[in-house]
């Protein structure tokens, strides 16, 4: 019996991993088997509780990792790490999988990542080569990339930046963003449907996520500040915020947030709105605006403009519907006056993404599918020189 395991533990990387997840289960056989283990921030009520929709979705859930997801400080973040280690190793240590697919840059990832290392557990890994210079993630994505044996970047850049790690080219595949192929499929609920669901009538909208820049830890209430007040600038505006992840000082992210909730009258905040419901608003949305990935990714494909706040996303490959800015407010404020304009609204219909066509998982499950049943996994890999 061959046996994989893919891992998700927050609701933004469930979102890309769901068409790998259901093109993977079409091969499923009496010889080949495809678990899905769910940890993390899905099992906080904290972070909406979010395994829920999972089981909305109908995909069936293997095995259920209850990790702390706490993020004050370091020391959180660390005691977190050392659980999952402890909880994966086992977990590898008994299930004996012919391989695991994990999706970029989590702390918890970089831990799950280890617990394969020590259980000589192959790792298929999704979303290398990127670079996003404002977080810890910098480094935990090469890391992971170092630990692991197959290879899925979203860009040619990314791609080649692998190869400058070491990682032979025979195991390196850019088919794209699994995004893509999501924003296709599921971006289908319309306007007036979509923001009734949310308790909102007709209106103009912004779709935000702000997270923490870990490089930057000790600006977060300045940060978030300057945010709001920029928020406050355009009345308008109706701004529809999903809450932070659990980096380091994403729980004081959403505690601001949320108190501000209750005296900014155009501030909407939720703690999850779902891969369906959130990539239908990002459809309609005026702009997209924060420091999240999905304003660099699927808001283009969607030729919806993207504000990006600050460096958390510097280094990423981007289109050219995306305005970057400052975290100061009237740098953001002036960003906003920009994708607002009719102009820039035109030109982003025009924009083509460089994440790929939309067939990304289909190729990620037939190379991963080939790969175990080859029985050819070496994980002595040698370091892949090129010139320099």
């Amino acid at each position: 019996m061959k046996k994989i395991a893919i891992i998700t533990s927050t609701r933004a990387e469930f979102g890309l991993l769901t068409p790998v997840i259901k093109s993977l289960r079409k091969c499923e056989n009496s010889g080949f088997n495809v678990e899905l283990i769910v940890t993390g921030t899905h099992l906080s009520m904290e972070f909406g509780y979010t395994i829920d929709e999972i089981r909305r979705s109908g995909l069936r859930i293997d095995e259920q990792i209850v990790i702390p997801v706490d993020s004050k400080d370091a020391m959180d973040i660390s005691t977190n790490q050392a659980v999952t280690l402890r909880k994966f190793t086992s977990l590898f240590d008994k299930k004996h999988y012919s391989g695991i697919v994990i999706l970029g840059d989590r702390y918890e990832m970089l831990a799950i990542a280890i617990a394969a290392g020590n259980t000589h557990t192959p790792i298929f890994h999704l979303c290398g080569g990127d670079t996003t210079e404002g977080a810890i993630d910098e480094w935990i994505r090469h890391s992971i990339t170092k630990m692991s044996y197959l290879h899925f970047p979203t860009n040619v850049k990314s791609y080649k930046r692998i190869l400058q790690l070491g990682e032979s080219p025979k195991r390196v595949f850019n088919y794209g963003s699994t995004s893509i192929d999501n924003i296709l499929s599921l971006a289908n609920i319309p306007r007036e449907e979509i923001l009734g669901s949310i308790g909102l009538q007709d209106c103009k909208y912004a779709i935000c996520t702000y997270h923490p820049v870990t490089m930057e830890s000790g600006r977060i209430y300045e940060q978030i500040s300057n945010f709001l007040r920029a928020v406050e600038a355009y009345p308008n505006i109706e701004f529809i915020v999903t809450k932070s992840n659990s980096d380091q000082g994403g729980a004081y992210i959403n505690q601001l947030i949320g108190n501000a909730e209750y005296r900014i009258q155009n501030l909407h905040v939720f703690s999850s709105l779902g891969v369906v419901r959130y990539l239908s608003l990002v459809k309609y949305a005026e702009f997209v605006i924060g420091n999240s990935s999905s304003g660099i990714i699927e808001a283009p494909v969607l030729k919806v403009p993207t504000v990006n706040i600050g460096d958390r996303q510097k280094g990423r490959l981007q289109s050219e519907s995306i305005v970057n800015c400052e975290s100061d407010t009237k740098s953001i404020v002036n960003a906003i006056k920009n994708v607002m304009d009719a102009d820039f609204k035109i030109k982003c219909k025009m924009v083509v993404s460089p994440y790929g066509d939309g067939h990304a998982a289909e190729k990620i499950a037939e190379k991963i599918h080939e790969v175990v049943y080859s029985d050819c996994i070496d994980l002595k890999k040698k370091f892949f020189d090129i010139e320099v």
